[in-house]
């Protein structure tokens, strides 16, 4: 593919034909990272006629420069920091604390507004899809796959639409099988892989969960 994605639905219907081997397999499950993640998510788990729900992480950005990520943070107390912009940006540990503590209290917050009284998924012996809107730098990503290894899925899959070719090469260590639709060799942004990389709502991520959960229960 050489021309840019139209929105990030386009995105998780292109991703879901290369995933076709998990349809209607009863041990896999399709987690998105809220909330860019969740619209591309949905499509893949629509697709697949499997379930849908949520890897809530925060990403810890850098004071003053908050789209430059030198960390992040999921639920069960994992934090994973990029030493590499930590040490090139001279942050030092009571910023890196600072800013973990704000993140972790809008990770709560999301945590009650899109979960509810849902139990978090049991992801024990399963196949997870990892699925996000576009990977620049990994850390979101790093800390989900830190928190979902702690809990000994079969495997763990990523899915993405965009990702850097340097992350793609040190995640292959970290996951079982990576899918992606581009790579380019200068990423520079996201966004500019998308016509439409408008931000994702909390009530479109509500709405689509809501949505999924309803289309599982009708099968």
């Amino acid at each position: 593919m050489t021309r840019r994605l139209h929105n990030r639905t386009e995105a998780g219907r292109l991703l879901a034909k290369k995933l076709t081997t998990y349809t209607n397999c009863s041990d896999v499950l399709v987690l998105a990272l809220p909330r860019g993640g969740v619209p591309v998510a949905s499509e893949v788990a629509k697709a697949l006629k499997v379930p849908l729900d949520i890897c809530l992480v925060r990403k810890l950005g850098v004071p003053n420069q908050k789209e430059l990520a030198m960390g992040a943070i999921a639920m069960g107390g994992v934090r994973i920091l990029n030493e590499d912009v930590v040490q090139w940006r001279g942050i030092s540990k009571e910023m890196i604390e600072q800013v973990t503590t704000e993140e972790q209290l809008e990770l709560e917050r999301r945590d009650r507004l899109y979960r509810g009284c849902r139990p978090l998924p049991n992801v024990h012996h399963r196949k997870v899809i990892l699925v996000d809107d576009g990977i620049a730098t990994g850390s979101t990503l790093r800390a989900a796959i830190a928190v979902l290894q702690q809990q000994q899925p079969e495997s763990i899959i990523t899915a993405v639409p965009v990702i850097s070719p340097l992350v793609c090469q040190e995640l292959k260590t970290e996951v079982d099988k990576i899918v992606c639709l581009k790579m380019p060799k200068h990423l520079h942004s996201i966004s500019l892989w998308y016509d439409d990389f408008s931000q994702t709502t909390d009530e479109e991520v509500r709405q689509l969960l809501q949505e999924a959960n309803c289309e599982l229960t009708s099968i």
